[in-house]
């Protein structure tokens, strides 16, 4: 009786270890990933975004130059420019304070934190020489044109890839953590399962030692004992399959289409900045159309397509997806999120930004026809226009349609790692301790007496 006992209070004591272990380390691991992690890929995300757009305005502003027709797009364009400026180091800042512990993170913040300081000088004096010169719109002096091209090189080649860097080092964080949590989980159920099970048989063979050798028909201590524990594993299990539940929701389902949206939100405000260098800089037309076919191809690959054959690809995909939602013809982030549909309304969003896009891609072929037939300030009036038709309030529809799908999956993510702070909190752990503390006070309850017996 002394060894079952025994037995029982070692097995219940391994099966609240084995849980709490399992728990606990899932409720880290859910922080590292929904508080730390993809938090932070989210932010460097945004930075990118912020720097990209900075760019775009930087180059529609040399684009616009002195001409009075458009003073007011110029202010407007001034005003968004120092708006993603300000974003931009608020983003920073957050970004700084996220990777205090990460060498390679803080070095390569320390990066865009000096480069950036560079570049912003460099736009200021490229904006100054044009201010001085009186441009016409499309036709930036040359000296400030230059200037524009040290500071656009600098952004595309020091600032974006430091930037690229964290983001890649974080996503790395969350993938790894995400497949080590997964892994735990599957065998801490079966490890729950196991010591579990393992004291209640202790239990049962004690509860029967106890009626065979003291004809007693029950011994109310250890079967509540009983009851407790089988609550208690029914409660893990249910709590350890929850915990990967959400984790799958939190990560494959949600962050996976987030980063995918935020990485081609950035993107297509760099492809949209790539359209006014196009304009702004003839010397370098061509590597600019290179880079917004580049671009175009990361947001929605279609294979072998140029600009001239693109939109016609990608509209018989599209067709297809339509018809079919299964049907994923195009690669790059839009194809990648489309192929990940989990929640509601997130099938219609991704619908938009597709038909956005596609729109957008139109009017950028127009924009470089017409600047191809010499009409260099019909183009640009129509590619820094934000009248319903232009190019500019079109990749304004693109932008909205974009946020409105990531804020879906985001609220989605922030659901299920809520979800999983709240199962596994204080109060989960604090009553998981009482519980194997009444059932090791009960176990001892119910054998003592008969114990006292022998004495």
């Amino acid at each position: 009786m002394r060894g079952l006992t025994g037995l029982c209070l070692l097995a219940l004591i391994a099966a609240g270890t084995v849980t709490a272990t399992v728990l606990g380390g899932a409720r880290d691991e859910t922080d590292v990933i929904g508080h730390q992690a993809a938090p932070q890929v989210v932010r460097s995300a945004d930075l990118y975004f912020a720097l990209n757009d900075m760019d775009a305005q930087a180059a529609n502003l040399l684009l616009l130059g002195a001409d009075p027709n458009y003073a007011a797009l110029h202010q407007e364009t001034l005003d968004t420019y120092e708006q993603r400026r300000t974003q931009a180091d608020a983003d920073l800042q957050r970004v700084a304070e996220a990777v205090a512990g990460d060498a390679a993170g803080q070095r390569a913040v320390q990066t865009v934190i000096g480069e950036l300081g560079r570049y912003e000088a460099l736009v200021a004096r490229a904006q100054l020489l044009e201010d001085q010169a009186h441009a016409p719109a499309g036709r930036p002096p040359a000296d400030a044109l230059a200037t524009y091209r040290q500071a656009t090189d600098l952004l595309r080649q020091r600032l974006l890839p430091a930037v690229d860097e964290v983001t890649k080092a974080n996503a790395s964080v969350v993938e790894r953590n995400y497949t080590d949590q997964r892994d735990a989980l599957a065998g801490g159920w079966w490890g729950i399962l196991a010591t579990g099970l393992l004291a209640l048989v202790a239990l049962g063979v004690l509860q029967r030692l106890l009626m065979v050798r003291f004809r007693r028909l029950v011994n109310v201590p250890l079967a509540v004992t009983s009851l407790l524990a089988l609550a208690e594993l029914v409660t893990a299990l249910t709590l350890t399959s929850r915990a990967d539940h959400q984790l799958v929701v939190a990560k494959s389902n949600s962050f996976d289409s987030v980063i995918a949206l935020s990485r081609a939100r950035a993107v297509a405000y760099d492809l949209n900045a790539d359209e006014s260098r196009y304009l702004t800089d003839p010397s370098r037309a061509a590597a600019y159309e290179q880079s917004f076919l580049d671009k175009t191809q990361a947001f929605a690959r279609v294979d072998g397509a140029t600009l001239t054959t693109y939109d016609d690809r990608l509209a018989a995909a599209a067709d297809r997806h339509r018809a079919d939602h299964g049907q994923v013809d195009f690669g790059g982030y839009l194809g990648d999120e489309l192929r990940n549909i989990t929640f509601a309304g997130e099938q219609d969003a991704a619908e938009r930004v597709l038909t956005a896009f596609q729109q957008y891609q139109r009017d950028d072929r127009k924009i470089r026809e017409l600047n191809t037939q010499g009409r260099l300030k019909e183009a640009l009036t129509f590619d820094t226009g934000l009248t319903p038709g232009q190019s500019n309030a079109d990749f304004g529809v693109l932008s909205a349609a974009l946020d409105d799908d990531q804020a879906i999956n985001q609220r989605a993510f922030d659901g299920a790692v809520a979800a999983t702070d709240d199962d596994l909190d204080a109060t989960t752990a604090g009553l998981g301790a009482a519980a194997l503390a009444a059932a090791l006070a009960l176990t001892a309850l119910g054998v003592r007496p008969r114990l006292r017996e022998f004495a």
